[in-house]
């Protein structure tokens, strides 16, 4: 066992978020939620070199080689043709946690319900909004959390789409049954996530299934 100490750590958590969607545009429901590009190339660097364990790139394939997919501003402006819509979902800024959260619960519009689940990403880095609020001057960092950035882009919807292209990342998913809703969506070893026990972990650093001890509040 190893143990790490530290008195100003910061543990924050995952959770499932519950959107309301339609699998057809119509009303309230306008923003796609996108399943898996067929042009989408994930490339696991680890196993072309070892020092490289860990990393991942993703793009698309143009003249022979890899280049830089779609950001989320691109993707948001012009759409995807080589992506199905899964659903449409009622309210952007909930989309936009579900892909920050990477899998989640649909309730849709005929009353059934399915989760949906992390099945790839558009390989840019992910870029914190609290952070661009920030800069923008809208909230203080001691004031930032996931509550008070939602509340900030409701209210500000003129300015919201633009905090959320800040973020270039863009995740894509998959649908399946609910399962047990006691339990979350699968994580990377496909097992369903438990509350107040799976956590995730840096895979260049932590083995898959190494088992933690956190003692925290």
């Amino acid at each position: 066992p190893y143990e790490v100490r530290s008195s100003d750590g910061l543990f924050t958590g995952y959770y499932e978020p519950e959107l309301h969607g339609s699998r057809t545009q119509h009303g309230r429901y306008q923003t796609p939620v996108y399943g898996l590009p067929d042009d989408l190339v994930s490339v696991d660097l680890g196993a072309f070199r070892d020092t490289l364990k860990g990393e991942r790139v993703a793009g698309r394939v143009e003249n022979q080689k890899l280049v830089p997919y779609a950001t989320r501003a691109e993707i948001d402006a012009k759409g995807l043709k080589s992506s199905r819509i899964l659903f449409y979902g009622d309210d952007p800024v909930a989309v936009f946690f579900l892909h920050i959260q990477g899998s989640g619960r649909v309730v849709f519009d005929d009353g059934s319900v399915a989760r949906v689940a992390y099945a790839g990403q558009n390989g840019h880095p992910y870029t914190a909004i609290g952070k661009t609020l920030i800069a923008m001057g809208a909230l203080k960092r001691e004031n930032v959390s996931l509550q008070s950035i939602r509340a900030w882009l409701h209210v500000h919807h003129d300015k919201a789409r633009v905090v959320m292209e800040s973020d270039a990342s863009y995740v894509f998913f998959k649908e399946s049954p609910l399962g047990d809703p006691a339990l979350g969506s699968a994580g990377t070893q496909n097992v369903p996530l438990t509350p107040e026990a799976s956590i995730a972990v840096d895979a260049k650093v932590h083995p898959l299934g190494a088992p933690f001890f956190v003692a925290t509040t």
